[in-house]
């Protein structure tokens, strides 16, 4: 499912992760290296279109792991210690886009976050959207109480 799909199911569970994911407007993403060990990377999100987007730069390894095993968890990042910035998680696979349409959207909204063309010297990029099978929230309010949300697809 799209984030779209999560957004219609669950709004509250969606705008508490699309603040996550804009608070420092990076992500830590976790792929599978071609010897099955982990590989953490930090990335740009983008929430477009109903979908969430992650571009990476050309052959760059976490979009070599992609295109090789597209399962994934994207994770907002986190400054602080004591859990109270919340914790939101993404679980899914990538889906590797192609489509010129798509990529020009992308861009165009990348830009207007960014204030950055991805495509602005020609160099080619990879650009993933997110089919989302499950996403989980954590927060520890009030220094006491733990809130967990989960939500799955289908």
């Amino acid at each position: 499912m799209i984030w779209d799909e999560l957004w219609q199911s669950d709004p509250d569970l969606a705008n508490l992760g699309e603040e996550r994911f804009n608070r420092t407007g990076l992500v830590l993403i976790a792929t599978l290296r071609k010897d099955g060990w982990p590989r953490i990377s930090p990335v740009e999100p983008l929430i477009t279109g109903g979908r969430l987007y992650l571009g990476m730069m050309w052959q760059s390894r976490k979009a070599l792991d992609l295109l090789r095993d597209p399962r994934c968890t994207v994770h907002n990042t986190i400054s602080n210690k004591d859990g109270t910035e919340g914790e939101f998680k993404v679980y899914g696979r990538a889906v590797d886009i192609q489509d010129p349409d798509l990529r020009q959207r992308y861009a165009k909204a990348f830009f207007e976050k960014l204030g950055l063309d991805p495509t602005a010297d020609g160099s080619p990029f990879h650009l993933f959207s997110i089919d989302i099978e499950s996403v989980a929230f954590a927060i520890l309010e009030n220094n006491e109480t733990w809130t967990r949300k989960l939500w799955k697809a289908g």
